[in-house]
């Protein structure tokens, strides 16, 4: 497998973070932003291909992951927010 460029990772990373969007729950949205933020800051000095190539393909992995979960997710989405998202007084 060849090494992805920039511009794929990049869009990887804005996939990523436009999928942990999608769930309807406060902890889950901020645990998968959070889960993404740091796997990219981890890997983001690899220099061998073999394994830039790879986190990339566990990332593209974990991006068909979250699609699924963030639709499982909204199937039995809370009927109340979280504390979070309640409006300040």
């Amino acid at each position: 497998m060849a090494t992805p460029a920039r511009a794929e990772i990049l869009s990887l990373f804005r996939s990523l973070l436009r999928t942990s969007k999608n769930f309807s729950d406060y902890n889950i949205r901020e645990y998968a932003k959070r889960r993404t933020i740091d796997g990219f800051h981890q890997n983001k000095n690899l220099s061998d291909p073999s394994s830039i190539s790879s986190a990339f393909s566990e990332g593209k992995s974990q991006l068909e992951v979250a699609k699924r979960q963030s639709i499982v997710y909204s199937l039995y989405a809370p009927k109340s927010k979280s504390v979070m998202e309640m409006p300040s007084l």
